[in-house]
C-alpha cells in the first residue's frame, strides 16, 4: 500500500499522492455502485419536474385542490426558487462539511419536501401555503444535490472516465422523465383525482428512500479530507476505496511518485470572496462558464416548459396523447448523452462542447424555417426536437461538467451553485418569451424567430466553447485547476502559477 504522506518541504505542509492514487484506479464495480448510488439526484429532478407538470391540469379540479390557474403557475415558479436557494445554500456546506454528509442531509431534505407535498389535504391559503413550503422544501433538496453530487463524482472518478461519467449522470434527467411520464399517465388515469395526484409525489420519495440506504455505505471524497487537513481520515478513506478495487479483482498499477502534491489547508471561503475568485484569477473560466450554463438553461426552459402548449396549439395534439410525445422527446435527451458522452473523452472537452451547441443550434433554425414553412406535423416536430436535443443534451450535461472541474478543490461546490443559480434565474425567462409567443397560435411568424433566438443564443455557447473552452479531457482536477492550498514540489512546476482564466 502506498503511503500517504511523505515529508513535505514546506511547514504545516502534507505532501500527498492521493490525487494520483484516485486517476490511476481502473473502473471497477465500487465506481459503478457509486455512480448508480450518487446520479439519481438528475433522475429525481426529471422526475419531479414532469409529475408536477403533469398534475397540474388535475389540481385546478373541484374534487382534487380545486386550484385557480394562478396557484397552479405559482408551484414550478416555488419549485425553481428552493432549487436555486438550495443549491447555494447546501454548497457552501458541501465545501465545508464535505461532500458525504450534503449529500446524505440533501437527499432527506427532498424527501421530507416532496412526501409532504402529497398531504395538501385541502384548498384553504393555509393548505396552499403548506403546498408552496413543500415544493420549495423539495426543490432546495434537489438543489443542494447538484452541487454536492458533483463535486462527490468529480472527485472520485478517475480522471480518464470523468467525462463521459458525468455527463451521463446528468443526462439521466431524462430517465426521470420518462419515468415520471408513465407513472403519472397509469396514476391519474387508474385512480381516482384526489388519490392519483397524491401518489404520483409519491414516486420519488420511493425511490429516494431506497437510494439513501445506499449512500449510506459511501465514503467521503479523500480529495476533500486531505484538502481540508484531514490527512488521517483521507488515508483511511483512499486504502478502502482501493481495497473495494482489488475486491472486485482488478489490479491496481503502481503510483507515479511525480505525481505527489503539496497541501497547506486553507480557511474556508465564502460567496463573497468566491465571486472575487472567479472574476479575478479567472475570469475567462468565468465567462465560459456562466455562458454555457445560461445559454443551455434558456433552451431547454423555453422548449421543454411550452412543448405540450406547441403541440396542442399548433398540432391539435389532446391533452391526454401529450404524454407520449413527450416521452419521445425524453428518450432523444437520454440517448445524447450515453451515446456522445465517451468522445468527450477522447476526442476532448473543447470540440464536442463546441460542436454540440453549435450543431443544435443549426438543427433548430432549420426546423425553425420548417415550422414557419408548415411542413412539419406533431410527428414529424417531435422527430425534429429528437434529434435537435440529442447533441443539445450532451452539450448542456457538458456544461455541469464544466463548471464543476475547472474551479479549485475548495470552491467547487459553490461554484458549481452559483452558476446553476444564474443559470436557472436567466432559464426562468425562456417559459415566460415563448409562452407570450406561442399566444393563441394565429402568428406563428412570432414563435419562428423566438426559434431562431434559441438557436442564436445555442450558437453564441458554441462560439464561446470554442474560443474559451479547457481541453480538461484525461487530467487530473489538480491539473484543470490547482487548489489553493497546493505548494507543487519543484520537480513537478517549477515556479508554476496558480493557472488563471
Amino acid at each position: 500500500m502506498t503511503s500517504l504522506s511523505k515529508p513535505a518541504e514546506a511547514p504545516g505542509a502534507i505532501r500527498s499522492l492521493i490525487p494520483a492514487r484516485i486517476d490511476r484506479l481502473p473502473w471497477s464495480p465500487f465506481h459503478t455502485r457509486m455512480v448508480a448510488a450518487l446520479g439519481t439526484a438528475w433522475i429525481l429532478d426529471g422526475l419531479e419536474i414532469t409529475v408536477a407538470g403533469a398534475v397540474v391540469d388535475r389540481l385546478t379540479e373541484p374534487e382534487t385542490l380545486g386550484l385557480s390557474g394562478t396557484e397552479v403557475g405559482l408551484i414550478a415558479t416555488v419549485y425553481l426558487l428552493g432549487e436555486v436557494v438550495g443549491a447555494l445554500w447546501f454548497g457552501r456546506l458541501s465545501d465545508k462539511l464535505g461532500r458525504r454528509k450534503l449529500f446524505m442531509i440533501t437527499l432527506a431534505v427532498y424527501l421530507v419536501g416532496s412526501g409532504l407535498t402529497a398531504l395538501t389535504l385541502g384548498n384553504g391559503p393555509g393548505w396552499v401555503a403548506f403546498l408552496y413550503v413543500t415544493r420549495f422544501i423539495a426543490g432546495m433538496g434537489i438543489g443542494g444535490e447538484y452541487a454536492a453530487i458533483h463535486s462527490a463524482i468529480d472527485e472520485l472518478i478517475p480522471a480518464r472516465y470523468r467525462g463521459r461519467v458525468d455527463i451521463m449522470v446528468s443526462g439521466t434527467y431524462w430517465a426521470g422523465a420518462v419515468l415520471g411520464t408513465l407513472g403519472t399517465f397509469i396514476l391519474l388515469n387508474a385512480l381516482e383525482p384526489s388519490t392519483g395526484w397524491r401518489i404520483a409525489f409519491l414516486i420519488g420519495p420511493v425511490l429516494g428512500l431506497v437510494i439513501l440506504l445506499v449512500r449510506r455505505h459511501l465514503p467521503e471524497s479523500p480529495r476533500w479530507q486531505v484538502v481540508h487537513g484531514r490527512e488521517a481520515e483521507a488515508e483511511e478513506t483512499i486504502a478502502y476505496i482501493e481495497h473495494e478495487v482489488e475486491h472486485g479483482g482488478r489490479s491496481l498499477p503502481a503510483v507515479d511518485e511525480s505525481r505527489a502534491i503539496e497541501l497547506k489547508p486553507t480557511p474556508d471561503i465564502g460567496y463573497a470572496a468566491l465571486t472575487r475568485v472567479l472574476f479575478r484569477e479567472y475570469p475567462a473560466r468565468a465567462v465560459y462558464g456562466a455562458t454555457l450554463m445560461v445559454t443551455q438553461s434558456f433552451l431547454y426552459n423555453a422548449i421543454f416548459f411550452t412543448y405540450v402548449l406547441v403541440l396542442g396549439t399548433y398540432y391539435d395534439v389532446d391533452s391526454g396523447d401529450a404524454p407520449l410525445f413527450l416521452i419521445a422527446f425524453a428518450v432523444g435527451n437520454l440517448a445524447g448523452p450515453f451515446v456522445l458522452g465517451h468522445l468527450f473523452d477522447t476526442v476532448g472537452r473543447k470540440k464536442m462542447i463546441a460542436g454540440t451547441y453549435v450543431l443544435s443550434g443549426v438543427l433548430l433554425a432549420v426546423t425553425a424555417g420548417l415550422f414557419q414553412a408548415g411542413a412539419l406535423n406533431a410527428y414529424t416536430q417531435t422527430i425534429a426536437w429528437s434529434v435537435i436535443f440529442f447533441f443539445a443534451s450532451a452539450g448542456a450535461s457538458s456544461a455541469y461538467l464544466t463548471v464543476s472541474e475547472i474551479f479549485p478543490m475548495e470552491v467547487r461546490a459553490k461554484a458549481i451553485a452559483v452558476f446553476f443559480a444564474i443559470a436557472q434565474c436567466f432559464g426562468a425567462l425562456g417559459p415566460v418569451v415563448y409562452g407570450s409567443l406561442i399566444g393563441d397560435g394565429s402568428q406563428p411568424i412570432r414563435l419562428f424567430w423566438g426559434y431562431m433566438l434559441g438557436a442564436a443564443v445555442m450558437v453564441v455557447g458554441g462560439v464561446v466553447a470554442a474560443v474559451l473552452g479547457i481541453d480538461a479531457e484525461g487530467k487530473s482536477l489538480e491539473d484543470v485547476a490547482t487548489p489553493f492550498a497546493a505548494r507543487r514540489p519543484a520537480t513537478r512546476a517549477e515556479g508554476a502559477a496558480r493557472p488563471r482564466g
